[in-house]
């Protein structure tokens, strides 16, 4: 029985290698079980490990719970870049402050408000005035938290 070819086998030894025991037998049996009839000799021969370990391995799948209480994630919580609110303290009052002269709204519904400021206009007063550097994806946010839209005049076909 030979249904890997050779790069593919060496590709499994390195990957092999790399796994903690346990991850070892499990993998080497989920391998054995996909291969079927003759697939636990073969894999043990290709993976250089003994049958017990892929035996082994197979009493762990079985014995695995349906819904498994392992943790899948890796990395710590509280990584990665900080968001623009927790990065520069008051941006929503310097928001707010740049757009107040320049806002409307529905007087039938306090909910509608707008602005007729571009998400670059925005950007770069709350750089000068504020010396706040965000993106136009940050814009964008803000004004979605503070329930304004952009609008602008639309023309009339004559």
């Amino acid at each position: 029985m030979k249904p890997y070819c050779e790069k593919t086998e060496q590709v499994m030894r390195q990957f092999f290698k790399s796994l903690t025991e346990k991850d070892k037998q499990r993998y080497a049996a989920v391998e054995a079980q996909k291969l079927g009839e003759g697939g636990i000799s073969y894999i043990a021969r290709v993976l250089d490990c003994a049958r017990n370990t892929i035996y082994q391995g197979l009493s762990e799948l079985e014995a695995l719970p349906a819904d498994s209480q392992v943790e899948p994630r890796i990395r710590r919580p509280g990584g990665g870049r900080k968001s623009s609110e927790q990065s520069f303290v008051g941006i929503d009052e310097a928001f707010l402050d740049i757009i107040k002269d320049n806002m409307a709204g529905d007087p039938m519904d306090e909910q509608v408000r707008w602005t007729n400021l571009s998400y670059t206009q925005i950007k770069q007063r709350l750089k000068q005035q504020h010396q706040i550097p965000i993106s136009e994806t940050v814009v964008k946010r803000l004004l979605k938290k503070h329930n304004f839209r952009r609008r602008k005049a639309q023309k009339k076909e004559p």
